[in-house]
């Protein structure tokens, strides 16, 4: 499942984009949920997760701009697509890392090219979130949520940090070519996400989620180096 977030005072303008995004990803046969918020106030209220955002830089009260730099203050990661009358002001959002921006009137064919950028986009950010096909229904799945990945017969179980557990089929072999240095093969049957372990002792992974991975004799070895070169790559 994608989350997407709208954000502008007009509510012709939100409704628009709404019914533009439900089109495209419903031709990908993707499953979305669509949230709107008519001012900045009622968006930073909201706690749900947001994967992509579309935000009107010209609104009353909080606009756009700020908005979105306190979105990025607290650690917002979703993509962020501007709305905006003005060309100029794009050049600020390099500041908040935008993907985008659609200048109003918005085109549709820049929109629907824009759309098929952002998809790819995220179908192949591999260093930082997995896509998860299951059925028509799909969800982008933070490398940073996962504490480890389990592997019984073909079917892939994603424990995450939430406690929850996605699974999915597929193959490990094509599980790990999407995945970064940080996730280390422990075992045939489990990936460990390195940023959450907290201790290895007697051939066990100790998670910080409290869960014990087991580590094969083939693998031990390894596992040292991997930890002192994961420290290296993404803790110092």
């Amino acid at each position: 499942m994608i989350h997407v977030a709208i954000c502008d005072d007009e509510k012709y303008m939100s409704d628009m984009i709404k019914t533009s995004v439900s089109d495209f990803f419903r031709k990908k046969n993707m499953e979305i949920t669509i949230a709107q918020f008519s001012s900045g106030e009622c968006l930073l209220k909201y706690d749900k997760k947001i994967d992509i955002l579309f935000l009107d830089i010209q609104m009353k009260g909080i606009d756009g701009m700020e908005t979105a730099k306190e979105l990025r203050n607290r650690k917002f990661k979703g993509v962020l697509i501007f709305i905006t009358v003005l060309k100029e002001m794009v050049f600020q959002s390099f500041e908040v890392q935008a993907f985008d921006y659609l200048v109003k009137p918005i085109d549709e064919k820049y929109f629907e090219r824009m759309m098929e950028r952002l998809l790819a986009s995220m179908q192949n950010s591999g260093k930082a979130s997995l896509l998860v096909q299951k059925g028509y229904e799909s969800t982008i799945i933070s490398f940073e949520d996962i504490v480890f990945c389990e592997i019984i017969n073909r079917k892939i179980y994603l424990h995450l940090v939430s406690s929850e557990v996605v699974d999915f089929y597929d193959r490990i072999e094509n599980l790990v070519t999407k995945l970064d240095s940080r996730f280390f093969r422990c075992h045939r049957s489990y990936l460990i996400n390195l940023k959450h372990l907290k201790s290895y002792k007697d051939g066990m992974a100790y998670m910080e989620s409290g869960e014990r991975i087991p580590v094969s004799r083939l693998r031990s070895k390894e596992f040292s180096s991997v930890i002192l070169q994961y420290m290296k790559e993404w803790r110092l």
